[in-house]
């Protein structure tokens, strides 16, 4: 493959949505989402237009806000940029995957205990539904739920392990490392390969990754943006800087 050519995961939630995730596809027009109780993900052409704008308005609804993930193009004037951070993107590059004895599967029914620890935790988005999207394992002291790791985009031959999280109580005890493993370890018996998302400014979470074997693919973004109240299909385009 030519080093220019697009990846795979250049656009990883497009091709989720288009792939092995399309039976969760929302569509209008040329832009994709998941339903917005699963993930808020979306996929927008690389350079969308008034139209595709206008789609996406109408798929959120006026003064909803955005997530954008992973997109670094032009918004429009009357869009309120609402959050902006750098975000990176990391490979499996020689992970010891294995399975944990005390992971278990998480199933529906553990769902409020999955929500209390990550509003308790703030690894990321974790949806009512988004256990649809994957596996998910978990490790229990007490029968409470204090750990956690899943699955969540699936480009084809990829996927992310995402929701990493230990409550506070028990941190240090290399819970996370052990789920992450765990989780790859999945993955990779289904001939796949893991990646996963973390923000450029969370050094803590950046080198654990590095020391498990996860190598730097590339850099992105996760901005979000809210949808005018009133949509005008003809506003120019502003930057994102």
């Amino acid at each position: 493959m030519p080093a220019d050519a697009p990846h795979v995961l250049d656009h990883p939630a497009f091709a989720a949505l288009t792939g092995p995730h399309s039976h969760f596809a929302e569509r209008r027009g040329r832009v994709l989402r998941y339903p917005v109780d699963v993930s808020p993900w979306l996929a927008l052409p690389d350079e969308p237009d008034a139209r595709d704008w206008a789609d996406l308005a109408a798929l959120a609804g006026p003064g909803t806000e955005v997530p954008l993930l992973g997109y670094r193009g032009e918004v429009p004037e009357d869009w309120e940029i609402t959050f902006q951070v750098d975000g990176v993107q990391f490979v499996d590059d020689g992970l010891a995957a294995a399975p944990d004895a005390e992971a278990v599967r998480l199933g529906p029914a553990d769902v409020p205990e999955m929500l209390d620890l990550v509003a308790r935790t703030q690894p990321g988005p974790f949806l009512p539904r988004t256990i649809e999207l994957g596996t998910y394992l978990g490790i229990r002291r007490d029968g409470a739920l204090i750990a956690m790791a899943g699955e969540r985009l699936h480009p084809p031959g990829w996927t992310e392990i995402s929701a990493v999280c230990t409550d506070p109580a028990f941190r240090g005890e290399g819970l996370a490392t052990r789920l992450i493993l765990a989780v790859a370890h999945g993955i990779r018996e289904r001939g796949e390969t893991p990646f996963l998302h973390t923000g450029a400014q969370n050094t803590d979470a950046i080198r654990l990754y590095e020391s498990l074997g996860f190598r730097l693919r590339r850099r992105t973004a996760f901005l979000a943006a809210r949808v005018p109240e009133r949509s005008a299909d003809d506003r120019a385009a502003v930057p994102v800087v």
